[in-house]
């Protein structure tokens, strides 16, 4: 008899943009049927207009809400959500129709996860500013599901290109605010989360850098003072607690040294500190992760790309990576 299989809902993102078409095309690959229970959560029309744009037609299985979950060799099981009240969603363009089909999967996915019905959640691109049009208030779909979770801990989002992961002590705030954000338990709190993603994920003894706020981790304090009022009391305190962690590095290099295989990780201090030094390393292949939340939810790094919409050319590569690690990360919950 073998491992039992976990199960992961897969989520089609914003229906005005690619995420109907990389959805049914993940699910479309037979290896990957078979490497989960799979619970696809979507509105009928959505997973149609999917099926048409990728060309191809999945092996559901039907259900509804309320109803057992049921799950059936070589097929995925389907929770067919109400269709969205505000009316279809037009392609190429944010809308509340969007944000609302978009919204009520999160929220059922987030709930059946909350209720150890699932054990991870993989979503395809969404379009925050839909999201909002829809009613979510919080900063991103993070908060949102860590809301619904009921955690109050420290979250944060991951990206990971091949073997390099990050995180970041700040996310989706206005940049005037970030410095102000930047305390020594923030940047403690997202080493620490990183951490132990990357030791769930089977790295024994992650070497993380932390990165500067500054231009040139600050000069030495001429070019400000957090980097010797914060951020190096904070790596000294990691290192006291068992972490691999050293810093703070100047933000133009520490991507050089990560790539060169130095650090297993690197947590930047703002959004695009990180993000443009990932997403020039292998946009395509990108996976985001959301770190603290109880199961493994994760996405492709790409975005909801309105320009392509309907086109068919949506490329799934990121979507299999995050597919394949929230896989891996939720089968070990079940060992």
């Amino acid at each position: 008899m073998g491992a039992k299989k976990p199960r992961i809902a897969v989520l089609l993102g914003d229906p005005a943009g690619v995420g109907p078409e990389m959805g049914v095309k993940l699910l479309a690959q037979a290896t990957n049927v078979e490497a989960a229970e799979l619970l696809l959560v979507a509105a009928a029309s959505v997973v149609h207009a999917g099926e048409r744009i990728a060309q191809e037609k999945l092996p559901t299985l039907p259900l509804w809400p309320g109803e057992p979950l049921r799950f059936a060799p070589g097929r995925i099981s389907h929770l067919v959500l109400e269709e969205a009240r505000a009316g279809a969603a037009p392609l190429g363009a944010c809308s509340e129709a969007a944000g609302q089909a978009a919204l009520n999967a999160l929220m059922t996915a987030t709930e059946l996860a909350r209720d150890g019905e699932i054990q991870g959640i993989v979503f395809a691109p969404l379009n925050k500013h839909s999201l909002r049009l829809a009613g979510m208030k919080q900063e991103d779909e993070l908060r949102y599901m860590q809301d619904l979770f009921g955690v109050r801990g420290f979250t944060c989002e991951f990206n990971i290109t091949d073997a390099l992961w990050t995180s970041r002590v700040t996310s989706h705030v206005p940049l005037r605010d970030v410095a102000d954000l930047i305390t020594e338990d923030a940047v403690r709190g997202a080493v620490h989360i990183l951490d132990g993603a990357l030791r769930r994920a089977g790295i024994a003894q992650p070497r993380i850098a932390v990165s500067g706020l500054n231009p040139h981790a600050g000069d030495g304090g001429s070019i400000g003072q957090e980097e010797i009022e914060v951020i190096a009391p904070a790596v000294e305190r990691l290192k006291r607690e068992g972490v691999t962690a050293s810093g703070p590095w100047s933000p133009d290099t520490v991507f050089i040294a990560a790539r060169r295989g130095d650090f297993d990780a690197v947590v930047s201090m703002y959004h695009d500190q990180g993000q443009i030094a990932m997403k020039l390393m292998g946009f395509e292949r990108g996976v985001t992760l959301h770190g603290g939340l109880p199961v493994p939810v994760a996405t492709s790094a790409s975005g909801s790309a309105f320009d392509i919409a309907g086109q068919g050319i949506a490329r799934i590569a990121g979507l299999q990576h995050a597919f394949d690690l929230c896989v891996r990360m939720a089968a070990q919950s079940l060992a």
